[in-house]
Formats: structure tokens, sequence, C-alpha cells
């Protein structure tokens, strides 16, 4: 007898279990290829794609102009530091400003992570240019908050499941329950606050959106207590609402907004805009990075950018947006799954009913099984955030798998 042989698939996922730093369970299934909003494994099942990469694959895959912009570019350029100025950062931020309506600095980085950790560090560097001491630089956050993973970032991510065992964390965060005034209104009583940061509409936490008037009301707060206003639109932003910029529905203007995800549809790339308060404070040598504002990353945002903003995407954002709501509080009625469907354009939550809460995983198991990719925010709510240029047919089609398994979960 001869020993059984591995498949394909379980001999790449035993790479993984061996050779990665065990902090990831991905699903044992590996992917291949993709088009739209369609991926395909190495055994060529299909999927349709509701998660993009955690809203990162905002035009979906093999998308053909930002194919091209990468292609140009790879065959000119790769990399050069910024000790040389390319073309493509040059004209990237200037279209990022433009578009911003804002900002007049931007600062070109790799990531959401990186974007926040700069955000950090220009709002204690401003505090400091206004000759506040170190423990009058307090930057307030919020619980259910997701702001990255580095140390000063995952501080300020106000969830303890994401600090344990890095203490000593750095000091000068508060912490507040989201969508609180009167919290709010008391953590400037000490006089201490730089800046308050926050998503417009928090992923992590919950794809949990800004309550009515609250944003407005941080604004003022910040005004008149000599605050900035962080606004973190990483996973929110690049028009996942329905808007270009999340923070257009409350009708806030932000001091510094930070960008990601989308902004690269793919590409690592990230982006920290600086409005006029804190445009000149950083000066030579007060930050850089090696690989940020990349030629290849910046040619393929700058198509990106472009596309996002347009006003027929953004348009079909909200119809899509509408479809699927719609469906999803109508799945929630039939199978008695969904307490609530909450969120913003392509942004949604659904929120698990009793008694499913806290089997978020086990849904997205069954999901993945019936050929469909879908996240969820904590363990309570399925998470929403498919390709922004979703065709009426795979939206039609993923919410038709999505349907058969949760029939087949609460059947279980």
């Amino acid at each position: 007898m001869f020993p059984a042989q591995e498949s394909p698939v379980q001999s790449l996922v035993d790479l993984g279990k061996h050779y990665w730093l065990p902090i990831y369970k991905p699903r044992e299934l590996v992917l291949d290829h993709g088009k739209g909003a369609r991926v395909w494994d190495t055994e060529n099942r299909d999927y349709v794609d509701f998660g993009a990469g955690i809203a990162v694959n905002a035009l979906g895959h093999q998308d053909p102009d930002l194919l091209a912009a990468l292609t140009e570019q790879a065959s000119k350029l790769w990399h050069s530091s910024n000790v040389f100025y390319t073309e493509p950062p040059l004209h990237l931020a200037q279209e990022l400003v433009q578009a911003s309506g804002f900002a007049e600095r931007v600062f070109l980085c790799n990531s959401g992570a990186e974007a926040n950790e700069a955000a950090i560090k220009l709002v204690r560097k401003w505090a400091s240019a206004q000759g506040r001491p170190p423990e009058q630089r307090v930057i307030v956050t919020f619980r259910g908050s997701f702001h990255g993973r580095t140390l000063a970032t995952v501080t300020a991510t106000a969830q303890p499941k994401y600090q344990e065992g890095y203490e000593p964390l750095p000091g000068g965060f508060r912490y507040l329950d989201f969508n609180d005034v009167t919290a709010l209104e008391g953590a400037f009583a000490a006089g201490d606050v730089a800046a308050v940061m926050l998503e417009p509409v928090q992923g992590e936490g919950g794809v949990l959106p800004a309550a009515p008037g609250f944003l407005q009301r941080v604004r003022e707060l910040c005004d008149a207590r000599g605050a900035l206003l962080v606004l973190d639109e990483i996973q929110c932003g690049m028009g996942r609402t329905g808007t270009l910029f999340a923070h257009t529905h409350d009708g806030v203007t932000p001091d510094i907004v930070t960008l990601a995800k989308a902004l690269g549809c793919g590409f690592p790339i990230g982006a920290m805009l600086a409005g006029p308060k804190v445009a000149q404070i950083m000066q030579f040598g007060a930050h850089g990075t090696t690989f940020g504002g990349n030629p290849l990353a910046a040619a393929v945002a700058r198509v990106a950018l472009r596309k996002l903003a347009s006003a027929a995407l953004l348009s079909h954002v909200q119809r899509q947006s509408a479809t699927l709501r719609e469906a999803l509080a109508s799945l929630g009625q039939e199978l008695g799954v969904f307490s609530e469907v909450r969120g913003r354009g392509l942004m949604l939550g659904a929120v698990l009913a009793d008694p499913y809460r806290g089997k978020a995983g086990e849904i997205l198991d069954f999901a993945a099984a019936h050929g469909l990719l879908v996240l969820q925010a904590g363990p309570d709510v399925l998470r929403f955030v498919p390709p922004l240029n979703i065709t009426d047919e795979e939206l039609a089609d993923g919410l038709a798998r999505l349907r058969i398994a949760l029939r087949a979960f609460t059947e279980r």
C-alpha cells in the first residue's frame, strides 16, 4: 500500500501552516484568479466576492484601466525613493488635494496603519508647535474603532483584544463610547485634548455609522477647544459610502483625513491629507518612508481615484446599496437571522439575531462552502463590502448564494 498523497490545495495550505507566523486563520481554500466581482480557486471553483479583500478591491478584479496603468509604469520605473521626484506621486498628491476640497498637502505611504501613524505624529507635532506640554497632547478615540496594528495605532484602537500582551502601550489616548455626545463634552473638561480621531463609519467595530449630528458636534468642540479633527476613512472612504469621502454625509470639514485600501484598489498605498492648520507643521526630516509614493502604487492610485470619484460610479453605489440593504432585510425577516441592517453605501453590516449571535465566523464557513466570500465585523455582524462596480447579475448571484448558505446554516 502506498501512502495517500495530499491534494495540491492541502499541500499549499500546509505551507502556510508551517511557514507563516500563525497570526491568521484563513479558510482552507487557495484563491487563484479573479474577474469583476468573482474569484476562482486553484480547483476552479468560483465565488462571488462580497468582501473585496476587506474593502480594498473597490473596482473588482482585473479592472482593465488599472492593469494598463500598472503595466505602463512597470515598464518605466518601479522605485526611486523620496530622494528623487517621480511623476506619478506628484500628480497623485495634486489630484488628492483637489478632490478633497480641504487639504493642502499629502503624505503618501504604504498602508492605512502608516497613514494613521503619520496622523498621530502630526497631531503631536502640531500640539508641540502650539507650545503645549506633552501631557496636553491627548488624542480622543472611540470604543469599537480600528486604526491599525502599529504600537501607536493599536493603542488608538480602543479595543482591548488588539492590545493585550503589547503593554506598555504609548500614553496620551483617551477612549469614549462612540456617538456619546455627553461623554465627548466631558472629555474636553481637562483642557488637554489635542485631537479627536474617529471613523465616520466604524468598520471592525460592527459597521456602525456616526449618529446624525455627532460629527458636527465633534467639529464644534474641536473648534471651541483648539483641537484637531482627524477622520480615518481607510475603510469607509473612496466611494464606499456613495460619496468619495465619507464625511461628506455629515457636512464637516476635517483637519486631517487618512486613506488606504480602495485608494490602490489592491495595490498597497496609503495617504494622509493635511488641511491648512497642519499642512506646514512637518518640515524636512520630521517624518519619512522608503516606499511611500512608489511610482507603481501612485500610477495605479491615480486611475483608481479618477474612476472612484466619477458621478456614474457613485450613483451606482447608491443604487446597489439600496438593493443589497433591502435584500438583507428580507433575508433577515425570512430566516430570522438578522436583527438589523446598518451602514452606508456598499459598507453594510447585518447584525445577527438571537440565537445566532456570536456565530458570524461559522456563517462565513457556510458562505464559502456555497460559493460566496463575505466578512465579519466581530462575532455578531456579517460585513458586506463588495466591489463598488458590482453588476446587477453579480449582486443577484451573490445574494442567491447567501440565501442558500444561511438556510443551510439555520437548518444544520
